[in-house]
């Protein structure tokens, strides 16, 4: 897929991966062999019947295509373009033996766009309406899903939001130059149309409680409340200016366009020498915004080697070319300041792996006598998210592992409460967008099993 050059692309926040042509899409799509037993489709966390869209784009019948996503999946404009393709639908494809799998991401974008240009608007199922009303708190990916699988059955389906605009992570969390938000808005606006009501500035456990929303009549809650609390290293230094979590940066950045300050009132404050810590997909949007927003150095400074990143490689490829230095094998201890309180320095030490861990990863191990400072006046901790806390602590009685995050039968995602479940990065182990799209399938279909039986 085209994109913009490295060149470019660091002086703006436009979209970096340019989508596929109509002909390109067409040539693609020809390479396919539509398999009997699609293996691809077995590896799709929402089930889409990927030979046949791609059938239909080969014969040109674009409309057709985004139905037949649509019949699965919500969100195509959004998975199209940060769906880990190459670790699941285009891993299995048995093209992948001969390492040209087909570009289905790349396919699945382009007839999502399609529809967005063309102002198609998929029609929703058709069911009649069922009567039920059900709540679902959140709106990012895992919410949205759910939402729209239960309004496509004939559900009265309410989200409700926290901030100011739906989408959760989606907005929040995830750059421009990856997920240009009038993708999300969009598609938000496409559920909608299915009859979804959307409630923004309100907070689930301020606004109201679960059992207020119960007695206001929803017969089920769907809870999507993600992963904004961010973790930290919990070293000296990390109080002072120019410390951010990277929820704090990619908030400012990508929901608050503080890349567009002043016109936007939101202000960032990046230094010249900036130190990503963490290797996940978070640490290069943290390191590839920082590049962006002025900075003349980018470090991912990572404890582990590449080969142990949890980050996707086209995200890590992307990240190099824009000039980003990889320091791996290297922990943080400390972050020195200077007197006005700002970040001048960062203690370090070498690392080197040792056994496997209960991830199967190599443990990292500390390397005798390898202190060293990095020259830096700006870190970001970019180690992971735990669950946003106002919700739990205002519902004790849910049940919580020793994460805090919600206990769920991973095969319904019901909780230990009646007619609550739950799904996405605040339940015990979904951490890529498709992952909770997936536990949000599985929740509306638990659900509308659970009114059924109600009823």
């Amino acid at each position: 897929m085209k994109k913009q050059t490295a060149k470019e692309r660091i002086r703006n926040f436009k979209e970096v991966a340019l989508g596929l042509s109509a002909e390109e899409a067409l040539k693609e799509a020809s390479r396919c062999l539509f398999c009997k037993k699609a293996k691809c489709s077995a590896n799709c966390p929402v089930e889409i019947d990927i030979p046949r869209f791609i059938n239909a784009i080969k014969n040109r019948r674009f409309d057709e295509a985004i139905r037949i996503i649509k019949e699965k999946n919500n969100l195509p404009g959004v998975c199209g373009r940060v769906c880990p393709q190459e670790n699941q639908c285009e891993d299995a494809c048995i093209l992948n033996a001969k390492k040209a799998p087909i570009n289905i991401g790349g396919l699945e974008r382009f007839v999502a766009d399609y529809e967005l240009q063309h102002i198609l608007r998929v029609e929703g199922i058709g069911h009649e309406a069922l009567g039920h009303k059900v709540a679902i708190i959140g709106s990012g990916p895992a919410g949205l899903t759910c939402a729209g699988d239960l309004a496509r059955m004939g559900y009265k389906v309410t989200v409700f939001e926290a901030l100011h605009t739906a989408g959760g992570v989606l907005v929040y969390g995830i750059p421009e130059f990856r997920l240009p938000k009038e993708i999300v808005k969009k598609e938000v606006k496409y559920l909608e149309f299915l009859g979804i009501e959307v409630k923004t500035n309100f907070i689930v456990g301020k606004t109201s409680s679960l059992k207020d929303i119960f007695e206001q009549g929803y017969k089920a809650v769907f809870i999507g409340t993600g992963a904004g609390l961010p973790s930290f290293m919990n070293v000296p230094g990390e109080n002072l200016n120019r410390v951010y979590s990277s929820n704090e940066l990619l908030t400012r950045v990508n929901l608050m366009k503080a890349y567009l300050f002043p016109e936007y009132d939101t202000p960032i404050n990046i230094g010249k020498k900036v130190a990503v810590i963490g290797g996940g997909n978070t640490a290069m949007d943290s390191a590839r915004v920082s590049v962006r927003l002025g900075a003349e150095k980018v470090y991912i400074v990572y404890r582990r080697t590449e080969n142990e990143m949890p980050a996707r490689k086209e995200e890590r490829e992307n990240a190099k070319e824009e000039g980003v230095e990889f320091r791996m094998l290297t922990l943080p201890t400390g972050i020195i300041g200077d007197e006005k309180g700002f970040v001048k320095s960062m203690e370090c030490v070498k690392m080197e792996l040792g056994e496997p861990d209960d991830s199967g990863r190599r443990r990292p191990v500390i390397v005798k006598d390898s202190e060293f400072i990095m020259d830096v006046d700006t870190v970001i901790v970019a180690i992971g998210q735990n669950p946003n806390p106002v919700f739990l602590k205002a519902t004790p009685e849910l049940a919580l592992n020793k994460w805090s995050k919600i206990i769920t039968d991973p095969r319904t995602q019901a909780t230990n409460i009646k007619g609550v479940y739950a799904g996405g990065d605040a339940t015990e182990g979904d951490d890529t967008v498709i992952a909770a799209m997936g536990a949000g399938k599985r929740a509306a279909k638990a659900i509308s099993v659970y009114l059924k039986n109600e009823k």
